[in-house]
């Protein structure tokens, strides 16, 4: 289903790096999705007022903002009968046993280096899992 750049669902992606928030902002657009970038400081604020259909954290396992991030996904989720957000988790490994505490909010993770090959499918799956949103 095509949308507009007014109406297409937005994400939300979460991370300290500027670059990686612009390469991860590219293909959310080039999978014709609106996205917002916001430091995990502000993540909480952004959370309320936009409401994104997916969100992308790219933070590293130790990062002391995460597992706040985390818990307020889960009271989103927990507040919506589709699960929503999406949560896509920018990891440098697919390891379970290394993936950071919360990941039960976390519906696919995918593995660094963040190309438009393993990012764009993960973010296709989130919206086929709960639809175009649109």
């Amino acid at each position: 289903m095509a949308c507009s750049a007014n109406n297409a669902p937005a994400v939300l992606v979460i991370g300290r790096s500027t670059i990686n928030g612009v390469v991860v902002s590219r293909i959310v657009e080039r999978a014709g999705l609106r996205a917002r970038t916001a430091l995990p400081e502000l993540a909480a604020q952004v959370l309320e007022t936009d409401l994104p259909s997916i969100v992308i954290l790219d933070l590293p396992a130790d990062d002391p903002a995460g597992s706040a991030l985390f818990e307020r996904l889960g009271a989103q989720r927990a507040t919506h009968d589709r699960a929503l957000p999406g949560v896509i988790l920018l990891s440098a490994t697919t390891d379970p046993t290394q993936v950071p505490t919360g990941a039960p909010v976390v519906d696919i993770v995918v593995a660094r280096p963040i190309t438009v090959d393993r990012l764009q499918p993960a973010i296709e799956a989130v919206r086929a899992r709960n639809g175009d949103y649109g």
